[in-house]
């Protein structure tokens, strides 16, 4: 099987990133992708926000944007999967070229631009796997040219409630113009109090953007409280280009994602467990590629992980790889459970 997925890999970096991003989803739908059938080590067994995960490594957003393939991508081994972005109205995004591999730097940038089917395709495709387990998760995005973005989240909220594990608030895409202004905190405020009113039974997570100041992460985490969100995803794609990046489409404009993220978004990941306190679960995203940076991140306080870029140089395989370091790791640690070690580093 890791054989399958390594050539299936490189096959698909010999395509341009979006048209490989496309094939490897049409392969996944149409079972081409094996599924992964041995049984999580109990150690791994977790739970966030309510939420019971057989293990703690999720997909981020911005692979299956229209919920085309979740209990494929599950079947991979994912401990929970996450869809999206999706906005009311269809939208195409920005201009192609939008992506951009930076192999050298083992990152990605893309200015994709919430490019999706919209809200009633996506739905439907939820509501044909209804009664299906494994926990999955929807990203909820506004559109470009919306005239009020918080009602755009209430409107995608409130239609796929129950349809849905949980979902998450993303007002950090750096590509979609005037996106990240929502989290001031005068914006936050109005956008969760909205949000919170019209939320179901399913936990509400915000995802943040690393590019944050200390008043803005004080800010955000005395918003997230006041409001009663279930979680924060630290963290999506940056705009800073570190100056170590040595790849020819370093200067490429968009949100930069992959291994040069990982110090900066587990710095955050800290910062946002001292000023949140233990009780508010994180989610922590941003250069997980291997175990070790997986258990990096639950160590600086993540009670799951999330992951994308890393599959672009990987391939699926990387899931197993992961899980039995953190097997590995926990046991040799002592922790009976991955809740013991969160936050322990």
């Amino acid at each position: 099987m890791t054989a399958i997925h390594r050539l299936g890999t490189a096959a698909l970096r010999l395509l341009p990133p979006e048209m490989a991003h496309q094939a490897s989803l049409k392969a996944l739908k149409a079972g081409l992708v094996p599924a992964v059938h041995h049984p999580d080590d109990p150690v791994l067994a977790t739970e966030l926000a309510g939420l019971k995960l057989s293990n703690p490594v999720g997909l981020a957003a911005g692979y299956d944007k229209n919920a085309e393939a979740p209990d494929r991508l599950l079947g991979l081994g994912f401990g929970f999967v996450e869809c999206g972005a999706v906005t009311p109205r269809p939208q195409s995004g920005n201009p192609k070229p939008r992506v951009f591999r930076l192999t050298e730097d083992r990152a990605v940038i893309n200015r994709m631009g919430f490019n999706n089917d919209g809200l009633d395709a996506f739905a439907a495709r939820l509501e044909a796997r209804r009664g299906r387990t494994g926990v999955v998760g929807v990203n909820l995005g506004a559109n470009k040219d919306s005239d009020d973005r918080a009602a755009d989240y209430v409107t995608s909220l409130t239609r796929l409630a129950g349809l849905a594990s949980f979902f998450t608030v993303n007002i950090s895409s750096p590509n979609t113009p005037g996106l990240r202004a929502l989290q001031s905190r005068a914006a936050l405020d109005d956008l969760l109090s909205r949000v919170m009113a019209a939320k179901g039974a399913e936990p509400v997570f915000l995802k943040v953007a690393p590019d944050l100041t200390d008043t803005d992460v004080s800010d955000i985490a005395g918003a997230v409280t006041a409001h009663g969100l279930d979680g924060l995803i630290v963290s999506n794609t940056t705009i800073e280009r570190p100056e170590s990046l040595t790849s020819a489409d370093k200067g490429e404009a968009g949100g930069l994602s992959g291994r040069p993220l990982f110090e900066r978004s587990t710095a955050l990941l800290k910062d946002f467990r001292a000023a949140i306190g233990p009780l508010v679960p994180l989610i922590g995203v941003g250069g997980v590629e291997d175990a070790e940076t997986a258990y990096a991140k639950i160590r600086a306080g993540a009670s799951a992980i999330q992951l994308y870029s890393a599959l672009v140089y990987q391939g699926p395989g990387l899931v197993t790889r992961i899980k039995r370091g953190l097997t590995e790791r926990l046991k040799a640690d002592g922790f009976a459970a991955v809740s013991e070690a969160v936050g322990a580093g």
